[in-house]
């Protein structure tokens, strides 16, 4: 169980704080379970209400720093989720984006990054859905790995590409 102040990350939201866990007096909710009262960092206003009972489908801790150097070293071995036919493809961003999992959301940034580069070539635009999912994925991924690191999220994909090559260099 997580505890007022806790810093959660919430499968689509992104990075949460826990303002409150308590009961809710409305109608239709058992008053009896416990909620957790959440605000997402992105700044949008919104308040999340995410059931204790149910939650660890939903949440989960946010990031460390030294899991998000973790995640970055690693990034190198992460392999692209290629898929050839659209829905199965679209499902499996759906999937990668719902699970807030660092390693599902490099694998489709990857895979996207990927199919944009080859559509180029072959002088087409990127598809809605691949343009929508990177940018949901590169959203949850940074913002994440820009609160465990104290790092404005704009300039973590840079930070991202300078680790990797100072990496490979040294190797």
């Amino acid at each position: 169980m997580f505890e007022i102040g806790d810093y959660v990350m919430k499968t689509s939201k992104g990075v949460c704080h826990i303002d409150d866990i308590t009961r809710l007096d409305m109608a239709g909710i058992d008053k009896d379970k416990l909620y957790y009262v959440m605000t997402p960092l992105d700044g949008k206003g919104s308040t999340l209400y995410v059931s204790v009972d149910t939650a660890e489908s939903s949440i989960r801790a946010a990031m460390t720093k030294g899991e998000a150097e973790d995640v970055i070293d690693a990034i190198p071995g992460i392999e692209a989720t290629w898929i050839d036919n659209e829905k199965l493809r679209e499902q499996r961003y759906k999937e990668a984006v719902r699970s807030g999992s660092p390693e599902a959301l490099i694998g489709i940034i990857k895979t996207i990054y990927s199919r944009k580069k080859m559509r180029e070539d072959q002088g087409k635009k990127n598809t809605a859905v691949d343009e929508r999912y990177f940018k949901q994925a590169e959203d949850l991924l940074y913002a994440e790995i820009a609160f465990a690191l104290g790092k404005n999220k704009d300039e973590i994909c840079e930070y991202i590409t300078s680790c990797i090559r100072g990496r490979k260099s040294k190797a």
